[in-house]
């Protein structure tokens, strides 16, 4: 078996490094051969009466990218991927995650999708709803972004409406503050089973990512925890994933489902190897 890694072509540290590295590693100890080919160096488009990618040879690709159309070009083209683009779409979007696990029976923080706008508006009533709905502090995120950009957090009507101006030309939602901040839970998921997970702290940010000086230690994957991250990961149709979890002390909250979540943070808090995980269920599913 023959398989590759799609890594996006313009973006590349130290994460982006160790992910691939451990992948292939693994795969190759399986006796599978992983080659890593940036998403600009492929060539895929639609000409004649359908869709072509340069994919000739492969038997799987590890999709670590979110470039949604080459994802359906590839497998229009016939090629397995992991994660499928369905799934990357509705993780890359993360309004449409909270709308696609809607009536799963999981819980999430309130949240208000931005209005759609075509040109620079000022809408006072809009702010004064999130007010009411959502209150003081407010998150306010782009809903594209990862490791924690475009994620940002409103303490009053003025930092609210100046959020409001620097995002209004980009879907954006708001969404109510959970908890402490700073602290959540990360929940690795693959085939549909929750393998391990780290509660997240950052000291210095709202924001938990380790990407942005949080640290990571081990948590005890409990039944609650357990049910959200598969439960998610299961309906929105994920090989590989990483369920973001929040708590106000009583109640979880799902926050974010990440297509592409990197590992080498819980592995290191759990030893729990990942990456060898995952390289099992993708041989076991190529074809499937």
């Amino acid at each position: 078996m023959r398989g590759f890694i799609a890594e996006n072509g313009y973006f590349e540290n130290e994460s982006t490094i160790a992910q691939r590295a451990e992948l292939t590693a693994e795969l190759k100890k399986r006796g599978v051969t992983c080659d890593v080919i940036k998403t600009n160096r492929l060539r895929a488009g639609v000409a004649g009466t359908g869709v072509f990618a340069d994919a000739a040879g492969y038997d799987f690709c590890i999709f670590l990218d979110k470039d949604v159309i080459l994802a359906r070009m590839l497998e229009t083209a016939g090629l397995r991927l992991f994660n499928r683009a369905e799934a990357v779409r509705l993780c890359d979007d993360k309004m449409l995650t909270l709308v696609a696990l809607s009536g799963t029976g999981l819980r999430f923080p309130a949240t208000v999708s931005s209005p759609l706008m075509y040109k620079e508006n000022d809408d006072p009533d809009f702010l004064s709803r999130v007010e009411k709905e959502l209150g003081y502090p407010v998150v306010v995120k782009k809903v594209y972004g990862s490791m924690g950009s475009g994620v940002y957090l409103a303490k009053d009507r003025k930092e609210l409406a100046a959020l409001f101006q620097k995002l209004r030309m980009y879907p954006h939602l708001y969404q109510k503050f959970i908890g402490k901040g700073g602290e959540d839970y990360r929940v690795i998921v693959i085939g549909g089973k929750a393998v391990a997970a780290m509660k997240r702290k950052n000291e210095e940010d709202f924001r938990s990512n380790i990407e942005r000086g949080g640290n990571g230690e081990a948590a005890e994957l409990t039944k609650e925890l357990q049910f959200v991250a598969e439960r998610a990961a299961t309906a929105l149709g994920l090989d590989y994933a990483g369920v973001d979890i929040l708590s106000d002390g009583q109640e979880l909250y799902l926050c974010e489902v990440n297509s592409n979540a990197f590992f080498r943070g819980i592995e290191r808090a759990t030893s729990v190897n990942v990456g060898a995980l995952y390289a099992e269920h993708i041989i076991k599913n190529i074809g499937k």
